[in-house]
């Protein structure tokens, strides 16, 4: 939780951590590369922004294949 308030506070929005999770603030997301920290839940969770938004891009994406080898590919088929 701490990383992803980090990561809203560094490329979106204002982001505040709560005892059991984080708030961001509604604005729109500045283009920016998230790091994952080898982190497959946040590569994950951070990609979503990209539909959204252009300019978006994740570090290391590779990470996702231990849980989810065709994430990025099923993402693309929403946009």
């Amino acid at each position: 939780m701490s990383a992803l308030a980090r990561r809203g506070r560094r490329g979106c929005r204002p982001a505040v951590e709560d005892d059991d999770g984080f708030t961001i603030h509604p604005g729109t997301p500045e283009p920016t590369t998230f790091e994952t920290y080898d982190d497959h839940r946040m590569a994950m969770s951070l990609a979503l922004l990209g539909l959204r938004r252009p300019g978006i891009q994740v570090r290391d994406p590779a990470c996702v294949a231990k849980t989810y080898p065709d994430y990025f590919h099923d993402l693309g088929l929403l946009a």
